[in-house]
């Protein structure tokens, strides 16, 4: 039943093209009432996967600004470790309040960014020019370390919050920002999935019915993108990401 769940999800997630971990970690607990360190971890780890050929194909698209990718990705993994094993300590019920208010703050950003532009670059204007030099590497230090200390912390790829912080801070371009963070994504879903696999919280068998249940509907969702009108679509992300947030403040 959770291979199939998560097959269906994955299609829906293929469709969309969102990362879909909030609701991934909304179906396991709510749904199939798997422990909520469990679930993050399975969320996370999921990413790995699920992020390494989008990253790849913007990379050789030449979508990516590496080096900006690079300060964030590794710097991220240092905060993504540290937020695993934080998460690790926190009470179950506490921690399901917290991820599912970050999930409803990362929808809320998705919406602005996708129905308001024009309020976001009037109210956060994206620096003209890439941002160089020692400011990168500090900028980029903390910027990574906090996005990833989200991410492990919560279990969610934090892709909005990356996202605003590359085009708003670093001055990266709205393209390149999507490929930038895919690269960001994947070091930091690497060391958050390792701190919960050696906090003993990651569920193998859930993991792997997770992980190819997504991927093959995630691929047979992709297909059908381009027969859905765009303002569907638009509705569809935001809505997606909206919903796994209020089912674990409602529900869990």
């Amino acid at each position: 039943m959770l291979f199939v769940s998560m097959l269906i999800m994955g299609m829906i997630i293929g469709f969309i093209g969102i990362g879909g971990a909030g609701i991934t970690i909304a179906l396991l607990t709510v749904g199939f009432l798997v422990p909520i360190h469990t679930a993050l971890a399975v969320a996370l780890s999921a990413m790995v996967f699920t992020t390494m050929s989008g990253a790849y194909s913007h990379f050789r698209e030449g979508n990516v600004i590496p080096k900006t990718g690079a300060v964030l990705g590794i710097s991220g993994m240092v905060g993504a470790f540290l937020g695993a094993n934080v998460s690790n300590i926190i009470p179950s019920d506490i921690l399901g309040k917290m991820s599912g208010s970050i999930m409803v703050l990362s929808a809320v950003l998705l919406y602005i960014k996708v129905y308001q532009p024009e309020w976001l670059n009037k109210h956060f204007p994206p620096r003209d020019g890439l941002l160089e030099g020692h400011k990168l590497y500090i900028y980029g230090s903390i910027a990574g370390c906090v996005n990833g200390l989200i991410s492990g912390a919560f279990g969610i790829g934090a892709a909005a919050f990356i996202q605003l912080t590359l085009m708003i801070i670093f001055g990266v371009p709205v393209l390149y920002a999507i490929g930038t963070c895919m690269m960001v994504i994947l070091p930091i879903s690497i060391a958050g999935g390792m701190g919960y696999f050696l906090n003993g919280q990651l569920d193998l068998m859930i993991f792997i019915q997770t992980l190819v249940g997504q991927s093959v509907g995630a691929y047979l969702g992709a297909k059908l993108t381009r027969l859905a009108p765009r303002p569907i679509l638009k509705f569809f992300m935001v809505a997606m990401s909206a919903s796994g947030g209020l089912v674990m403040l409602l529900l869990y």
